[in-house]
């Protein structure tokens, strides 16, 4: 297939694509790297009749590490942050969630901040940027805004971007010390979209019983789906917590839907499984992170084959205060 005619522009500098995007209005649509918009022009769902290459933009292509955690800017590439250490030691679920997305191949042309403007919710990174509470930060020819994750995503595909607009980074924040993420995903084929996944983040005391437990849901609404089942498992010890009774919460949230991949049973039954097998992994490391035994907690649950990797890391320090609400 071949994509309907376009303009092409390479700017220079992100005030250039910012003048740029300004005057064409709503007719240019923006390429990173590509790994989402070019199939889509190829298959003439998109026909936009100006293309914004941001690849000559040097000083977009940053990955930034400090206290309050991660900063990826526009043009860095998925394979970049992937194997930053210093992103790893920050914010572990970031590269985790990473290398799940699609390909190697893919992630050395797709960008982090691209995957998030695409705003697909079945994509592993709206999901860890919706569960940490990140932000966007977007920008126009006059102005600059940050957006935290719970107001970016509007709908399926659908961000909160003007047309004018450009984002330019996404902050993913630390979690505090005594902190554990997992994530884990299904899919049909090793790289293809999740039919289900879930990302857990559990924050100990210290006395290392449960002060928070969070989850975020790929494939189960149409934006990322993130739910506080902490009033089921606060002040639990992180080996007898009650997990079925999280599960319980997270149920009423959901809102699978059937396709041609998988029913909406079955779907809400993976949901169920991976929100056990989650938050166990992030309970277990968080108490790693806290200086505690991490051996033994398990989800007992029924089997699920999963195509896709799993992993599961504890974050190191400070995480900012504030989470959205499932249905913000």
């Amino acid at each position: 297939m071949k994509p309907p005619a376009f303009s092409y522009h390479a700017p220079d500098t992100v005030s250039e694509t910012l003048r740029l995007l300004s005057e064409l209005g709503g007719q240019a649509k923006i390429l990173a790297g590509g790994q989402s918009l070019i199939p889509l022009l190829n298959m003439r769902l998109a026909s936009p009749r100006h293309l914004v290459d941001l690849r000559r933009i040097t000083e977009l292509d940053t990955v930034t590490v400090d206290a309050s955690g991660v900063g990826v800017g526009a043009m860095a590439r998925h394979a970049r942050v992937e194997r930053d250490a210093a992103t790893a030691h920050a914010v572990p679920l970031l590269p985790t969630a990473l290398r799940l997305v699609a390909h190697s191949v893919i992630r050395n042309r797709g960008t982090v901040v691209g995957s998030l403007a695409h705003a697909d919710p079945s994509a592993e990174l709206t999901a860890v940027l919706a569960l940490l509470d990140g932000t966007v930060t977007v920008a126009d020819s006059s102005t600059q805004r940050t957006v935290s994750a719970r107001d970016f995503f509007v709908g399926p595909l659908e961000s909160c971007l003007r047309p004018t607009e450009l984002a330019v980074r996404a902050h993913f924040p630390r979690l505090p010390r005594g902190s554990g993420t997992a994530i884990r995903e299904v899919a049909r084929r090793s790289g293809d979209y999740a039919l289900c996944g879930a990302a857990a983040a559990v924050t100990l005391d210290s006395d290392r019983r449960i002060r928070s437990a969070w989850l975020a849901y790929l494939s189960l609404a149409p934006v990322p789906l993130v739910v506080d089942v902490t009033p089921a498992v606060a002040g639990s010890d992180a080996h007898g917590a009650d997990w079925d009774a999280a599960v319980h919460i997270a149920h009423g949230w959901w809102e699978p839907e059937a396709d041609i991949h998988a029913t909406a049973a079955y779907r809400g039954h993976l949901a169920a499984v991976l929100t056990r097998r989650t938050l166990c992994e992030a309970a277990a490391a968080a108490l790693a992170d806290s200086g505690g035994a991490a051996d033994s907690i398990a989800a007992t649950d029924s089997a699920v084959t999963s195509a896709s990797p799993v992993a599961s890391q504890q974050p190191a320090s400070s995480r900012p205060s504030g989470k959205g609400n499932p249905d913000a």
